[in-house]
C-alpha cells in the first residue's frame, strides 16, 4: 500500500467516487486496498474463516460506494468508521447465516431473493439461471450489460477464480477482479429488475 494511498482523504474519496469514469473506478480501487486490514481484524472479532471475512468486506465496500453514491452517506462519521460498522453488521450477517441457513439451499427462491441474501453471487446466479431453463433471458441480460462484465461473469460461471480473472482481464489484483465481478452483478441484478416491472 502506498503513503499516498494511505492518505487519501475522505473528500476526495467522495468526489472521486461521484466523478464517475475512470476516476471513480481508480478511488474505488484504492478505497479498497486502503481498508483492507479490516479483514484480518474481523477474523480476529468475528471468528470467521478469512473467506468469510473477505466476502463482508467486499459487501460493505459496495454498499459504502452505493451509499456514496446515492447520497445516503451524509458525512456524519468518517468513511473508515461508516465502513467498519457496515463490515461488522456484514459479519454479523454471516455468523446468522452459518448457524439459521437449515434448509435454505433446497428452498426454491426467485432470482431477486437469492441475490439478496447471497454475498459472493455470481456463481450462484449463473447457475441457478441455467437449472431454472432461463439460459436464454440470461444470455440477453448479458449482452446488455457490456462486453467487460458479460466475459467476467462468464468466466467465473466457469469456474475461473478471482485471481485467473485478474490476470486475463488485467486487473492488479484478485480483489479488483472481485470487486468489479460484484459490481457487474449488481448490473444483471438491475437489469432483471427492469425486465420484471
Amino acid at each position: 500500500m502506498s503513503l499516498f494511498s494511505r492518505h487519501l482523504p475522505d473528500a476526495d474519496i467522495i468526489a472521486g467516487i461521484q466523478a464517475g469514469g475512470s476516476t471513480r473506478h481508480s478511488i474505488e480501487n484504492r478505497f479498497y486496498e486502503k481498508h483492507l486490514f479490516m479483514v484480518r481484524a474481523g477474523e480476529r472479532k468475528h471468528h470467521l474463516a478469512y473467506e468469510d471475512c473477505v466476502s463482508a468486506y467486499d459487501d460493505a465496500i459496495l454498499a459504502v460506494i452505493d451509499h456514496i453514491s446515492t447520497g445516503r452517506f451524509r458525512g456524519q462519521s468518517k468513511l473508515e468508521t461508516y465502513l467498519y460498522q457496515l463490515f461488522t453488521n456484514k459479519c454479523v450477517d454471516q455468523i446468522r447465516k452459518k448457524t439459521t441457513n437449515r434448509e435454505q439451499v433446497h428452498n426454491a427462491m426467485s432470482i431477486d431473493d437469492s441475490l439478496l441474501q447471497l454475498p459472493d453471487l455470481a456463481h450462484t446466479v449463473v447457475q441457478q439461471l441455467i437449472t431454472q431453463n432461463d439460459a436464454e433471458k440470461l444470455h440477453q441480460h448479458l449482452q446488455r450489460i457490456g462486453d467487460k462484465c458479460r466475459q467476467m461473469l462468464l468466466a467465473w460461471g466457469e469456474g475461473y477464480s478471482d485471481e485467473e480473472i485478474a490476470q486475463q482481464m488485467n486487473y492488479n489484483t484478485a480483489s479488483v477482479a472481485k470487486t468489479s465481478r460484484l459490481r457487474c452483478l449488481e448490473r444483471l441484478r438491475d437489469a432483471y429488475k427492469l425486465t420484471n416491472k
